[in-house]
């Protein structure tokens, strides 16, 4: 069984496994190592897209497409039906879930005036407009899969009023139809859901309008779930502040008005680059071809966009 795999680092990480043969391919900067017809099992860069997606095409042997990202939203209606596609749910939710910690302390303790103080030699002290504190924060999760739940497991020794929402209702989780009536309540909103038809442009004007006035909205999902000209809006307003991992475009261009904005955190997709990430990924790639070779159903299959 070929196995197309993009890290030079996969060969120590994954152990020998019989009938198993590995090549490194990292597309599109280096030649092919072999003839990619004979690949049955191929892991693509994380976060790979676009043009790497369509290499599929050339893979006539190809059963299992597993990705290193836990969004599949580049490679969904693209793939033959006889490839199986697997995200990478559960290695992410540790890294994102610290990520989302701690641009939430970040943005109410206002770390970024701080920072941009600091570089500008100017001593921010404000003693009439304290920071405030995540105790006792009222924070909606949506999105209540592995990461959200992570981030809700993280969030709760601060002493936060915690509620879900999901795709559909389940004991301890409302359905995402409730979302209306639930965003006026919540001082913390974090976006952590696929990209589907569904959910691009869920946070739009009125899903903003909806946030009480002073709310956090934390994305840490795909760029294009929020309606960036909505954003931009209320954030010019001094109405809501947000801290966002991934922009919609991305990169952000350097005329973006995002990048001005004092009442917005702003990281440029980093949330899951964590030095450990190699080490969880390739040990959900080790366990898939266990799985296969011996036969056995595989994990994390993306279906219906999830």
């Amino acid at each position: 069984m070929k196995v197309w795999i993009p890290h030079d680092a996969g060969r120590t990480l994954l152990p020998a496994l019989p009938g198993v043969e590995l090549e490194v391919y990292r597309p599109p900067d280096e030649p092919m190592p072999s003839d990619p017809a004979g690949v049955e099992v191929w892991v693509p860069p994380f976060l790979a897209g676009g043009d790497t997606v369509g290499l599929a095409a050339k893979m006539p042997s190809l059963r299992v497409i597993q990705l290193l990202s836990a969004g599949a939203d580049a490679w969904v209606g693209r793939l033959p039906d006889a490839v199986t596609l697997c995200d990478a749910r559960g290695v992410h939710s540790g890294p994102v879930s610290e990520w989302t910690v701690a641009v939430i302390l970040g943005s109410l303790r206002r770390i970024p005036v701080f920072v941009r103080a600091q570089a500008e030699h100017r001593w921010a002290n404000r003693p009439n407009t304290p920071t405030d504190t995540l105790s006792g924060k009222r924070v909606l999760i949506v999105g209540a899969g592995a990461v959200g739940e992570a981030i809700a497991e993280r969030l709760g020794p601060f002493g936060v009023e915690l509620t879900r929402v999901a795709r559909r209702a389940r004991p301890g989780v409302h359905a995402v139809e409730e979302l209306p009536d639930l965003l006026g309540n919540a001082d913390i909103v974090v976006v952590i859901v696929p990209l589907t038809p569904q959910t691009r442009g869920m946070v739009d004007a009125g899903f903003l309008a909806r946030m009480p006035d002073g709310a956090l909205l934390v994305n840490a999902a795909r760029g294009s779930v929020v309606d960036t000209d909505a954003l931009v809006a209320e954030l010019a307003s001094g109405r809501l502040h947000a801290a966002v991992d991934v922009t919609e475009p991305e990169p952000l261009p350097a005329d973006h008005p995002l990048w001005t904005m004092e009442n917005l955190l702003l990281t440029p997709h980093v949330a899951s680059s964590v030095r450990n990430l190699l080490i969880l990924a390739y040990g959900l790639v080790e366990a898939q071809l266990r799985r296969l070779l011996a036969g056995e159903e595989l994990i994390n299959v993306v279906s219906d966009g999830y």
